[in-house]
């Protein structure tokens, strides 16, 4: 697929667009366009859908390695719902902990998912379970955790955990490294 790349000024603005030096406005690709490393790319044969919507679809895809007990690790910092009793913004940071069995969440549809709370009236318990919930319908997980770590809010930080568990699975034990000593080097 072959790819042309305009020429850019600051911002990714190509040089046959109207640049506006004293607003700073950077112009937004148009239709078969797209931007990459402050260049908009162009290719008459790709068609690019960027989303310009939350998503409540989460999208997974099929785990290559469903025979071992691996950790994935997400760490989602611009979590934004609203206070059901002021409408003000609560802000939280995600950190979610999962052991996949045989899907894997997709991240681009992880974020438009977490994007869909912005404008959502919820308590930070029922946010963080609900999350929870849909990510294991969806992925069907050996083991998930969502830890949810609200900034302040009335002098108050609210942290919220939320665990599920395939029924009967049982993490491996852990090997601790630490005790082994290592063997004096030959020579």
């Amino acid at each position: 697929m072959a790819q042309r790349a305009i020429q850019a000024c600051p911002y990714g603005a190509p040089l046959n667009r109207k640049y506006n030096l004293e607003t700073n406005a950077r112009p937004r690709a148009g239709p078969g366009e797209w931007f990459r490393g402050g260049a908009i790319l162009t290719d008459s044969s790709r068609t690019v859908k960027m989303p310009t919507q939350p998503d409540r679809q989460l999208e997974t895809f099929e785990n290559a390695n469903p025979e071992r007990d691996y950790l994935i690790h997400m760490e989602i910092p611009e979590f934004t719902c609203l206070c059901p009793k002021t409408g003000q913004p609560d802000f939280a940071t995600l950190f979610l902990d999962y052991i996949p069995d045989r899907r894997c969440v997709e991240l681009k549809s992880l974020k438009l998912y977490i994007w869909s709370y912005r404008n959502e009236g919820t308590f930070h318990e029922a946010v963080t379970n609900r999350i929870l919930n849909d990510i294991a319908a969806a992925t069907s997980p050996r083991y998930i955790r969502l830890t949810a770590k609200f900034y302040v809010r009335g002098g108050i930080y609210t942290t919220v955990v939320a665990e599920h568990r395939q029924p009967g699975w049982q993490p491996a034990p852990p090997v601790d490294l630490a005790g082994l000593t290592p063997l004096p080097a030959a020579r």
